[in-house]
């Protein structure tokens, strides 16, 4: 059946609940884990005469973003492992993490992708859109959507 699993996170409490769920999945399956952290890009919003509201450099908030990935990587190769599961992780810059995910799972080979949804239904689905939905539209690799 499925032999390697894609699973995003973006570190919330929410997201480690469907980690810990993919990990028992994985395990009962017999399937590797690659866990996956979409960053976001450096954001250049400009005002007025080209004043950026965010003082902070690029390449800080890079190492910040690199910094937060491996935190949260680290934590899921943590519970994979303390649950004998085999398991790496990547992570990509994008601002569009749907995108990322969908790469992410083309360039590691995985044949399922195991997510998240946080289940919004009628106008805040509309409104705020839902990354699981969109990763739904967009890929041939089979989904397991948690809620």
């Amino acid at each position: 059946m499925f032999k390697h699993l894609l699973v995003p996170t973006d570190g919330s409490e929410f997201s480690t609940g469907t980690v810990n769920k993919a990990i028992t999945f994985a395990g009962e399956i017999g399937a590797r884990i690659t866990f996956f952290f979409s960053k976001p890009d450096y954001p250049v919003a400009l005002y007025g005469e080209g004043a950026l509201i965010d003082p902070t450099t690029p390449e800080k908030f890079g190492e910040m973003a690199d910094q937060q990935a491996e935190e949260i990587l680290g934590k899921c190769k943590e519970l994979a492992q303390a649950a004998g599961v085999s398991c790496g992780a990547s992570s990509s810059v994008n601002n569009v993490p749907w995108e990322a995910i969908v790469e992410a799972a083309e360039t590691s080979g995985c044949d399922l992708i195991f997510m998240a949804s946080h289940g919004r239904r009628g106008i805040a689905s509309f409104l705020l859109g839902s990354e699981t939905q969109r990763v739904l539209i967009h890929t041939k690799i089979p989904v397991l959507v948690y809620r």
